[in-house]
C-alpha cells in the first residue's frame, strides 16, 4: 500500500480520499451480489486509489476525487474479473458499470472545464437529466453487449437464464442500436458497432481508428448521447 517513499502530495491525496474505497466497493457489491468477498473489493480499491494518487495530474482541471472514483472502480472491476467465473447476471451488470464509467471518462474533463460558465438552475437540471439518461443508456448497452473476445469463460456455465421479457427487451435494444448506427457519424458508429455488437476491446477499436483513448472516449460519450435521444424519441426508455 502507500509507502513512505511516495511524495507527500501523493500520500495526502491517498489518505484524503480513502473514504471513497468502502463507498465504491459497497456500490459494486450491491450491483453484482455477494459473489466476491467485501475484503477483496476493499483491497482492490485501495490499490486503485494509490495508483490514482500517483498518476493524478492537477493541470487537467479535474478534481482528484472525481478522477479517483473512476480509477478505483475500474481497479475493483478488473479485480473482480480475475477471481472466478461470475453468474451471468452479475457479469452483465459488471459490463454495464464498465460502460457507464467509459461514458463518464469521456465527459468528466469537459464538465469541469465548463464549470465556470454561468448556467440557470433549469439548465443545470436539464443537463443532469440528460446525463442520467445517457448513463442509463450506456449501462443498458453494456449489459447486452457481446462479451469481449476471451471473456466468455468468465461467465458461470450454470447461470440463471433470462426471463422471456428480458430476452425480448434486450433483443429490441440490440435491433434498435443496429438500425441507429447509420444515423451516427462514421467514427462514432464504428466505436459502438465494434465494441458493443462485435465484442472488440475499446482501446483496440480506438487504435484501429487512429484515435487517442481520451478522444475515443469523447466520441463514445457523444454516440451514447445521440442514442439516448433516439431511444427516448422511439419510446424505448431504459
Amino acid at each position: 500500500m502507500a509507502q513512505p517513499a511516495d511524495p507527500p502530495e501523493v500520500l495526502e491525496r491517498f489518505h484524503g480520499a480513502l473514504d471513497l474505497v468502502p463507498l465504491i466497493a459497497g456500490q459494486l457489491r450491491a450491483c453484482i451480489g455477494s459473489v466476491v468477498e467485501a475484503d477483496d473489493l476493499l483491497s482492490y480499491g485501495r490499490v486503485g486509489l494509490l495508483d490514482a494518487a500517483r498518476r493524478f495530474d492537477p493541470q487537467r482541471g479535474v478534481p482528484f476525487r472525481a478522477y479517483a472514483t473512476l480509477r478505483v472502480r475500474g481497479t475493483i472491476v478488473d479485480g473482480i474479473r480475475t477471481i472466478s467465473p461470475l453468474p451471468r447476471r452479475a457479469y452483465e451488470r459488471l459490463r454495464g458499470v464498465m460502460a457507464m464509467d467509459s461514458l463518464n471518462e469521456g465527459v468528466i474533463g469537459d464538465a469541469f472545464s465548463a464549470v465556470s460558465v454561468a448556467v440557470s438552475p433549469q439548465a443545470a437540471d436539464d443537463a443532469l437529466a440528460e446525463h442520467l439518461a445517457n448513463l442509463a443508456t450506456a449501462m443498458a448497452l453494456g449489459m447486452i453487449a457481446t462479451p469481449v473476445r476471451g471473456e466468455e469463460g468468465e461467465v458461470a456455465a450454470l447461470s440463471p437464464t433470462e426471463s422471456p421479457e428480458t430476452t425480448a427487451e434486450n433483443a429490441e435494444l440490440r435491433d434498435f442500436v443496429k438500425g441507429a448506427l447509420a444515423t451516427l457519424p462514421p467514427q462514432e458508429a464504428e466505436l459502438v458497432r465494434r465494441h458493443y455488437l462485435e465484442g472488440d476491446r475499446f482501446d483496440e477499436v480506438a487504435a484501429d481508428l487512429g484515435l487517442s483513448k481520451s478522444w475515443a472516449s469523447r466520441l463514445h460519450a457523444k454516440a451514447i448521447g445521440r442514442l439516448a435521444k433516439r431511444l427516448k424519441a422511439a419510446g424505448i426508455e431504459r
